[in-house]
């Protein structure tokens, strides 16, 4: 699709509009893709949504209590080793 080219659609009664295929497929929007529509004064803005909700450190730490000492990172790492080899005997990666 080129950058200059214009593509029209049409707004049913329904309030549907069909987005032409060079652009859904450029931007690999399968059907259900849920899209976030916002007002510009340039004119609409579709982009995907978001799968998860923002969040921030501070809104989920502690989510899954741990009662005792912290974990050295060779700890961390050696637990992470220790799943991923499981998984792989497992043929699950």
């Amino acid at each position: 699709m080129a950058a200059a080219a214009k593509l029209t659609t049409t707004v049913s009664t329904k309030g549907q509009v069909i987005l032409p295929k060079a652009i859904r497929q450029q931007r690999r929007w399968e059907a259900g893709t849920r899209l976030t529509v916002e007002n510009t004064p340039e004119g609409v803005l579709l982009k995907p949504a978001p799968v998860f909700a923002p969040t921030r450190p501070k809104d989920v730490f502690g989510s899954l209590p741990y009662a005792g000492r912290a974990k050295t990172i060779e700890e961390m790492e050696a637990g992470i080793a220790a799943e991923t080899k499981r998984r792989h005997a497992r043929h699950r990666y």
